[in-house]
């Protein structure tokens, strides 16, 4: 029987001192999961550099170079929901295993692949490996790791990794590219594969699929079956979606292609949710997604990262087309970003233990929007480059309290049974929002007459939109009746 309790959404019952410790196994079980994660977000920006050598090595056109990029990311994100669900009812650590040993293998056929449709192979069979090892990763490391300190402290460290995974991503690149060629930035994920990979199966907790965590004395009739309507309607759906905006990008949303999938994808998202409310045993349960915590921490989730990639983005335009940075200085100005960021992932869990997730949610969304709102002042003198470098890190650290508060909202009181399903929200918001806010807000500074006008129209919409949705999330959070 459900016990209801009356504690606020965010703010943990036992605030036991000794609950925030880890074993040596915890610690290691930590690791790896850790490593899987910066694995991934190391492959959505180490290639990003290399692109034109690749191009020229493989004979791919400036045009084609963008499959190196999409081809990863319709399939690391169109399938998280479906395998964040697969992973609930059949076993997260079987997908866990078959995710990272897919991805390695995928990375290898990347770094040998002899011409363009090789190549393309091994980066979307890479995406389909993330997309299982994200959800299923997160899912592990949240049922491992109690709701509490714990488990605040380990989304710290994650989120912490997540974040200078892309940040190492975007200055190893450079540098492997220039010394050992663009094939080295693909064996390197290959060696982290192969790293993490034998420590996996003896350290990872088994999960039992659902039905069968008393042992195996449910039938196959009382176990839950998988939606396959809602799995073919909401993965359709994201990969034309993600397909549309990612295309959008680089080419505008004026192609015929990238408005009909755009608008396949949020009518296919649509019948899903229509599917959703008649089937007996949904992909999605409707009743977690109107969970405040679960719908306010999600829009948190969207915002922090569609808005900071948003920045990213117009930073590196601004940087080297205006101050004529090299992409070596421009790698430095975002490596202070990461350290910034790595030192807050260290501290989310303690800011969290003291204010709650809901409070720092709202205060680092809050800051960044702040922080974004002060780069108005950038100009075409020299100096600029020390408020560009300063307030993207300062905003950089806020994004990060973001990334762990959101994650700890978003769990926090789901059912282990429903991690899985829970994790791949989280990491679906994720995916779409470093896809959606360069379309949207980005290609404003490159269609602009004046760049660097365009670039204070992007950092002017970005911290507007930022500082609403905190407002918006701290006033939809407190609303209403404590969360069962």
């Amino acid at each position: 029987m459900a016990i209801e309790t009356t504690t606020r959404p965010g703010v943990r019952q036992d605030a036991s001192p000794d609950t925030s410790r880890l074993s040596t196994r915890d610690k290691l079980v930590l690791i790896v999961l850790c490593a899987a994660q910066f694995m991934v977000a190391l492959d959505f920006s180490v290639l990003n550099v290399a692109l034109p050598r690749l191009g020229a090595d493989l004979g791919m056109s400036p045009s084609a170079l963008q499959w190196a990029v999409t081809a990863f990311a319709l399939p690391s994100g169109g399938f998280l929901l479906l395998f964040g669900r697969v992973g609930d009812l059949y076993g997260r650590r079987g997908l866990f295993l078959t995710g990272l040993a897919l991805f390695g293998a995928a990375s290898l056929l990347a770094t040998l692949a002899w011409d363009p449709a090789t190549f393309l192979t091994g980066r979307a069979l890479q995406g389909l490996g993330a997309a299982a090892i994200v959800p299923s990763g997160m899912s592990l490391l949240t049922t491992t790791f109690p709701e509490g300190p714990a488990r605040e402290r380990a989304l710290g460290i994650s989120g912490t990794l997540l974040s200078l995974g892309f940040t190492t991503g975007m200055v190893a690149g450079g540098v492997l590219t220039e010394a050992l060629g663009w094939r080295s930035t693909m064996a390197l994920l290959t060696v982290f594969a192969l790293l993490v990979l034998p420590l996996a199966p003896g350290l990872l907790p088994k999960s039992l699929p659902r039905g069968r965590e008393d042992g195996g004395g449910a039938s196959a009739q009382d176990r839950p079956r998988l939606d396959v309507p809602g799995a073919v309607t909401v993965t359709a759906g994201l990969l034309s979606l993600i397909y549309g905006l990612s295309t959008a990008a680089d080419h505008g949303f004026g192609r015929a292609d990238v408005i009909a999938t755009t608008a396949a994808g949020l009518v296919l998202l649509a019948a899903f949710t229509l599917v959703e409310s008649r089937t007996a045993t949904p992909l999605v349960s409707l009743s977690m997604l109107r969970r405040r915590t679960v719908a306010w921490g999600n829009l948190g989730g969207l915002v922090t990262f569609s808005m900071m990639s948003t920045v990213v983005f117009a930073l590196t335009l601004y940087l080297q087309e205006i101050l004529r940075l090299s992409a070596f200085e421009t790698g430095l100005v975002f490596g202070l970003q990461g350290v910034l960021s790595a030192f807050a992932g260290t501290r989310a869990a303690r800011v969290i233990g003291r204010f709650g997730a809901r409070r720092t949610l709202v205060g680092s969304l809050a800051g960044q929007g702040a922080l974004v709102a002060s780069l108005l002042l950038l100009d075409d003198g020299a100096w600029s480059v020390w408020l560009a470098a300063g307030a993207v890190s300062l905003a950089s650290m806020c994004h990060l309290g973001a990334i762990v508060s959101y994650g700890v909202t978003v769990t926090s009181g789901v059912p282990d049974a429903e991690q899985g399903l829970a994790t791949g929200l989280v990491t679906s918001t994720q995916q779409v929002g470093i896809t959606v806010g360069i379309p949207l807000l980005g290609v404003l500074a490159t269609t602009s007459r004046d760049l660097l006008s365009g670039v204070h129209t992007v950092l002017a919409l970005d911290a507007a939109l930022t500082l609403v949705a905190a407002a918006a999330i701290g006033l939809g959070l407190r609303r209403g009746r404590p969360e069962v």
